[in-house]
This record gives structure tokens, C-alpha cells and sequence, in this order.
């Protein structure tokens, strides 16, 4: 397996850097490492046309593609989180002074509805302020990268040649997910957004994951060790981040950075690695991804990694 090239996609972020620069090499292939910008182009032509051997993918995307059968399978690096309490916009004269009042309204979301940034603004929603989702026309700027999927029947796509921005600013719309907009009629929903991230972690433990790795199923099935493989090298390209996040030693500390180093004061790591360290997000993730309608079986957590991705952690 040693002359196995693989077609990589992953972005470089603090966590994989090592492995993008060749300061780790993996053990019995190696990566040929394609750049997509932006990275969510990578997302549609993996579930599409599985173009890639490992690929980066948005994690909602990828329980809606394993539901529809597609052929690649993930290990349990987690190289994204965030919190999104930030993520939703309100026109602030539209009269919602509680998210409550989104009920009955209109509410925008970026691209499809299985996004996984407006999955988790959608439980933020319902967990911490009640929002009976099911009362709530989601509307989309753009499509699903599971071409197979249906959204439920109170999920729309955005009128012909508008704009999201511009609905939101107008009032056409209450609020929307996962979009920018400078205007003074619009501001976040929750205010002080990161804190109540923060204050979410302490209390309930939610620590959002956004993306993990996917192999091609046929690599999988040709070479057994593969996934073991590529779970070690991103795990130790993330260990020689953590440890110089623990000691300062990083070169231009992205805002990233710094969220990473307040979750580290919390939970000790800020990027766990592994189904077991991880078990409570990931069902509570397949939790709402059920009741949202993106999936119809709740799956189990094992079902959606590899066989031996149990004794994998780092």
C-alpha cells in the first residue's frame, strides 16, 4: 500500500497545517492534495461523483449521503466546530423580540436546508428557547448537495432572481441562517453570540462539530488498515497544533485560534478526535437531524464509521 496516491481534499487550518506542509507523513500511502476553493465546491462533487479518495465534508451533509447510499464512509476526525448562535439574523423591524417569535415567519437559510450551519441554529433554536421549528417556512437561496433528498413540506426555495440580503433587509423575511449583511436594520438574533456558545458548552456540554473525513468506500474494502492509517495522521498533525496552542507558540493566532484556546480552558481539547469523546454530540446531531426531517431513521452512531472507528481516539 506504501505507493498508494490519494486525492486529498481538506482545507488548511490549525489542526491539519502539519499534515498539508509534510511536517507529519502518513504511514503506508501518501496525499495528493487538491485545493478547492471554496471548500463547499468540494462538498457537491463528493457526494455527486465521489471525485476525491478522502475528502473534507460538512457532517449533515454527510448523514444525508449516507441515508441516500452514497459510497464513501467517514473516521471520526472532527476537524471543524463552531457555535452558532451567531448565525441567525433578524430584521429588527419585523417584531421579533424573542425567537419565539419566529413562529408563523419566515426564516432564511444559506444554500440547502441540510447545511449543517443551519441544522445547529435550528437546535439552538429548539433547545434553548422553545421554537416549535414545524411553525417556521424555512426558505432557501440555493439547493441540496444530495440531489436525492426531499426537504419537508414547510421548507421552500427563494423566489426567482431574489436575493436573500436583500428579503431580510426588506422585512420579506423575519430572519435568515448563514448569511452576511451590513445593514442597520439587521443584527444577530442572540446577542453576545460567542458568550452563549460558551455559556452552551459549560452548561449542556454542546460543542458543535461541523466537519469530518470520508474515504471512498472502495478503498476501504481494498486496503483494511487504510482508515486506521489516515485516522493517525490527522490525529498527530492536531496533536503538535493543540500542543502549541497550550503553549502559545502560535505564529498569528486566528479568531479560530482563540476559540480553540477558551473551549481548551473548558474541556481540556479542543478538537476531540473519536466516537466515545464525541458520542454525546454526535447523538444529539442524528437527534436533530431526524426531527428537522433530513433524515428518516434515526441512525446509530456506529452506523455512520468505519468498523473499527470505535477504537480510534486522539
Amino acid at each position: 500500500m506504501s505507493d498508494l496516491n490519494l486525492k486529498t481534499v481538506t482545507r488548511t487550518a490549525g489542526n491539519n497545517k502539519a499534515l498539508k506542509d509534510g511536517t507529519v507523513k502518513p504511514h503506508g500511502f501518501s496525499f495528493a492534495f487538491e485545493e478547492v476553493d471554496p471548500l463547499i465546491a468540494a462538498f457537491r462533487r463528493m457526494v455527486r461523483g465521489s471525485e476525491f479518495d478522502i475528502c473534507e465534508l460538512a457532517i449533515t451533509t454527510y448523514i444525508c449521503a449516507k441515508a441516500h447510499g452514497k459510497r464513501f464512509t467517514a473516521i471520526p476526525v472532527f476537524l471543524v466546530r463552531a457555535f452558532h448562535h451567531g448565525a441567525i439574523l433578524v430584521n429588527t423591524k419585523a417584531g421579533i423580540r424573542t425567537p419565539k417569535d419566529l413562529e408563523g415567519r419566515k426564516v432564511g437559510v444559506n444554500r440547502g436546508y441540510t447545511v449543517t450551519t443551519g441544522v445547529w441554529a435550528r437546535a439552538v433554536l429548539q433547545d434553548e428557547y422553545g421554537v416549535d421549528l414545524s411553525k417556521i417556512t424555512w426558505v432557501l437561496s440555493g439547493d441540496e448537495h444530495v440531489q436525492e433528498y426531499k426537504a419537508p413540506s414547510n421548507v421552500a426555495p427563494i423566489e426567482k432572481d431574489k436575493k436573500m440580503a436583500d428579503m431580510l433587509i426588506a422585512g420579506e423575511l423575519a430572519a435568515a441562517i448563514g448569511i452576511e449583511v451590513d445593514h442597520p436594520d439587521v443584527q444577530p438574533l442572540i446577542p453576545n453570540a460567542l458568550e452563549a456558545g460558551i455559556s452552551a458548552l459549560k452548561s449542556r456540554g454542546h460543542y458543535p462539530i461541523n466537519h469530518l473525513v470520508v474515504i471512498r468506500d472502495e478503498l476501504l474494502e481494498a486496503h483494511p488498515n487504510l482508515a486506521r492509517d489516515v485516522f493517525d495522521t490527522f490525529a498527530e498533525a492536531k496533536r503538535i497544533y493543540v500542543a502549541k496552542l497550550k503553549a502559545g507558540t502560535i505564529e498569528k493566532p486566528t479568531e479560530q485560534d482563540e476559540i480553540h484556546r477558551r473551549v481548551m480552558e473548558i474541556t481540556g481539547d479542543p478538537l476531540p478526535y473519536g466516537i466515545e469523546s464525541n458520542r454525546r454530540v454526535l447523538e444529539d446531531l442524528v437527534g436533530h437531524a431526524y426531527t428537522q426531517g433530513i433524515i428518516t431513521r434515526r441512525t446509530k452512531v456506529e452506523e455512520l464509521f468505519t468498523k473499527d472507528s470505535g477504537t480510534l481516539s486522539a
